[in-house]
């Protein structure tokens, strides 16, 4: 029945290789069940109801990820946006987290309209090779540069304070001896000395090295369960969408369409470049010469957009294909099997959560650090020496993570990319769809300048 749906023969795995892959994406990822509510809760949402719907909205969506695209994908609120609804949305433009709650829907609605219109398809086959190259270095990158960050290796400094804003703020490199720091060090070498053994499991078992080292230096938690509750109602936010109040023209038309506009794009470009990037590599998705996509590429643009109508219906921000998925890719994950013990894990932490809390995110940087090298190696199919390919991709790659986005990186590419080929007059062998989102996104940054 299992090797029915999933084909595990096919795709070179079996059951015990997608366990350990979907521990490792759950552990990776597990941060969220606490994050996301602490983020929303700042608008005036139920901790406790954000909490259960956060859970809830991960294992519907990627169950739906797992059995109707069979991939090894895990999907869930996504920080970034989560950050934007709390601190855009309802802090700066001033709506009501019931009103965000539907905007969210709004645009979950729209990508799986573009999805289903199969402009999502049209848009990926519209990407050159050597660009495609490039997302998938730059999503390594970003990456790393996340697991350097939650490892505190790197940290950053303010060279003054004015009117209580860092002015002058530059990474640098944070002290290697602060326990946390150290962790993250000491399960660096560890999980690298096993990858170079070519040991089975090596992230998880340096996830989990780490967190017990972690236990004398302080810095892995003992399990509390002082404050457990079963299960946590999601009453307080389940169908809250205020769609009466959105429309009310509270900020006016135009800056409700800009928001909707730039929310669907980033969770559109960031899904794209997440399944490209890793998908690609690991040979998930086969991409054809012609830029035709399988079935299954397709199927998971489908799975992402519903996630997000899930969430917004469940009382969440917009649900995304997490980046954190590529660590159970890398642990030999290659079928949709993956996504549904992510899920069954998922569904577990609502009664374990306590214990699941004790895994440090010192424990989980080493994995995501570790992953840029494995994502890195097809920088030699890029020709560098030709500057009309070099350009482009150049700023795909460093705009990820300079820029602390996908998307950006995918803009920065799409400009470059366009401008330069209607200058040497290779115009016509640039599509159509990367010339209107290249002047979409120009027209994106000059209005936030203005």
């Amino acid at each position: 029945m299992i090797e029915k749906i999933f084909k595990l023969k096919e795709n070179k795995t079996n059951i015990s290789t997608e366990f350990i892959a979907g521990l490792t994406t759950f552990i990776a990822m597990s941060y969220i069940i606490f994050l996301n509510p602490s983020v929303l809760s700042q608008t005036g949402m139920s901790y406790e109801a954000v909490f259960t719907a956060t859970i809830l909205t991960t294992v519907l969506a990627t169950l739906f990820l797992g059995l109707y695209a069979n991939v090894p994908y895990a999907s869930s609120a996504g920080i970034g946006l989560g950050s934007l609804f709390t601190y855009t949305l309802c802090g700066s433009l001033g709506y009501t987290w019931q009103e965000s709650l539907a905007i969210v829907f709004i645009c979950g609605c729209i990508n799986l309209v573009i999805t289903l219109t199969s402009l999502r398809k049209r848009i990926i086959s519209s990407i050159p090779s050597f660009l495609q190259e490039a997302i998938t270095i730059g999503i390594g990158l970003f990456i790393t540069y996340v697991g350097l960050m939650n490892a505190g290796i790197i940290e950053f400094n303010a060279s003054d304070i004015e009117y209580g804003i860092a002015q002058n703020v530059v990474p640098q490199l944070s002290n290697l001896v602060k326990p946390a720091v150290l962790v993250s060090v000491l399960g660096l070498i560890f999980t690298s000395i096993l990858l170079v053994k070519k040991r089975k499991a090596a992230y998880l078992k340096g996830i989990i090295f780490s967190t017990l080292i972690g236990i004398p230096l302080g810095v892995t938690k003992l399990p509390d369960f002082t404050n457990f509750k079963l299960i946590p109602s999601i009453t307080p936010t389940l169908l809250k969408l205020d769609f009466n109040g959105l429309f009310s023209v509270k900020t006016g038309v135009f800056i409700l369409l800009m928001t909707i506009f730039t929310i669907t794009i980033s969770d559109l470009f960031d899904t794209i470049g997440i399944f490209i990037g890793t998908g690609k590599k690991a040979g998930i998705f086969k991409i054809d010469k012609k830029g035709n996509m399988p079935k299954n590429l397709e199927r998971a643009m489908v799975a992402d957009s519903a996630g997000t109508i899930i969430g917004a219906v469940l009382g969440t921000s917009n649900a995304t294909t997490y980046l954190e998925s590529t660590a159970g890719i890398e642990a030999g994950g290659r079928t949709g099997l993956t996504s549904v013990f992510v899920c069954l894990f998922f569904l577990l932490s609502i009664f374990l959560y306590p214990i699941i809390e004790c895994v440090p995110m010192a424990a989980v940087a080493p994995v995501l650090i570790l992953i840029g090298v494995s994502m890195f190696e097809n920088v030699s199919s890029i020709d560098f020496k030709k500057l009309e390919i070099a350009i482009p991709a150049f700023f795909t790659i460093v705009m990820m993570p300079l820029g602390y986005s996908i998307t950006t990186g995918i803009e920065f590419g799409f400009i470059f990319y366009s401008v330069i080929s209607i200058y040497t007059h290779k115009a016509k062998d640039v599509s159509l769809i990367i010339y209107i989102f290249s002047f979409l996104f120009m027209l994106k940054y000059i209005l936030m300048a203005i």
